[in-house]
């Protein structure tokens, strides 16, 4: 993992070193969704302590929630045979589960 130095704009970024740099990918834009995480989380530590700001607090503690779902939703599950079909959209078994190939 290849990290890059804090900026002004927020924390050390962390970035995979086999990310395909032309894509968005898989680990890029989970990257990004902890920093948005992690931005959010300490908008909402200072709002909590700031009185007369109620509406600012609920919309950021909603971006906050939203956010974390978005992470959630974006870590990796293992394909298997019972979530298969909901992935690729067509009836298969997960290769993993296939015997293996004779060596003959």
């Amino acid at each position: 993992m290849t990290r890059t130095k804090p900026t002004d704009d927020g924390p050390e970024r962390h970035k995979l070193d086999e990310d395909d740099h032309d894509l968005l990918t898989f680990g890029e834009a989970g990257e990004r969704l902890r920093l948005e995480v992690q931005a959010a989380a300490t908008r909402v530590t200072e709002l909590e302590g700031g009185a007369g700001r109620e509406a600012e607090l609920t919309e950021a503690q909603a971006r906050l929630s939203a956010l974390r779902d978005a992470a959630k939703r974006n870590t990796a599950q293992p394909i298997n045979d019972a979530n298969f079909e909901k992935f690729f959209g067509y009836p298969g078994k997960a290769k993993r589960n296939l015997p293996a190939p004779d060596k003959t």
